[in-house]
């Protein structure tokens, strides 16, 4: 008999994880079977029994259910417990393992799907909510020189800095000056290699409102979200003078491989998949 996942939410039809960890499955010889999950709002322990009972190896974990699964679980990585949230579930003979992917899954897709270096970098990540909190540490581990995180409310930002406790995060307001040498004088950092959008600003089509002029020395301007078209964040960096834009469709790709590879202990390889998806979504 195949072994059993399966992507946990509510909502949950929406989810691309099936297809996905189908195409892991077929290419890497794993006899699996992943579905769908639509666990009531007030259920998801419930559901996450009886999928266990019924001899589930492991779920994915979507909204609203992560703090949920984080509470679930009975060991977790560090990463997530930094992220206080939980996206992957594994069961086995020693009870519930949590882990939190999508920041290793960010990391993946900027450093080897597209190439760039995190090393030595000046991070400009925007929002301090759950997405923020979730790819904080694995963007400190990758070695960036410094991590500034810009809330709309200030005292957020701050919260998610102390939380951090690491002597290169630092805390702004989305309002940080657009002249380098003010940065600077602000104890901030004079230009930002990469910028992140962990806003939910992109779910309602809207760029968050930072000064135009970080744009153009920035490296790479990435969105969590992605779409059929470059988010509104992505279109405002592009025409301000960023070298290079990206949405978070290479990211999801990467998290599910992270779980993929914590279930079955092999790595797929990503780039197909994501191209797939990539059509998909185009209409090809």
């Amino acid at each position: 008999m195949s072994d059993r996942y399966a992507v946990v939410g509510n909502p949950v039809a929406h989810s691309r994880s099936p297809s996905i960890h189908a195409q892991f499955a077929a290419q890497t010889g794993q006899d699996l079977v992943y579905e769908r999950l639509l666990a009531p709002l007030d259920g998801f322990v419930a559901t996450v029994e009886a999928f266990r009972a019924s001899g589930g190896r492991g779920l994915n974990v979507t909204v609203p259910f992560k703090l949920e699964a984080f509470a679930f679980a009975q060991r977790r990585t560090a990463r997530a417990t930094m992220a206080g949230a939980v996206n992957t579930l594994r069961f086995d003979a020693d009870g519930v393992f949590g882990d939190n992917t999508d920041g290793i899954g960010l990391v993946r897709d900027i450093t080897v799907r597209l190439g760039q270096g995190l090393g030595d970098a000046s991070v400009l990540l925007l929002g301090a909510g759950g997405a923020a909190r979730g790819v904080l540490q694995p963007l400190l581990d990758a070695g960036v020189r410094a991590l500034t995180v810009a809330n709309r409310t200030v005292s957020r930002a701050e919260d998610l800095a102390r939380l951090a406790g690491d002597a290169r995060v630092r805390a702004c307001g989305f309002d940080l000056p657009a002249d380098a040498q003010a940065r600077v004088r602000a104890g901030l950092p004079e230009r930002f290699d990469l910028i992140v959008n962990a806003t939910s600003a992109g779910l309602d089509d809207a760029a968050p409102a930072i000064p135009a002029a970080l744009y153009p020395t920035a490296r790479l301007c990435y969105d969590m979200v992605y779409g059929a078209r470059p988010t509104a964040f992505m279109t405002a960096a592009a025409a301000a003078g960023c070298a290079a834009t990206a949405d978070g469709l290479g990211m999801l790709v990467e998290q599910a491989a992270e779980s993929f590879l914590l279930w079955r202990g092999v790595r797929p390889v990503t780039e197909p998949v994501y191209r797939r998806l990539r059509a998909e979504l185009a209409g090809h």
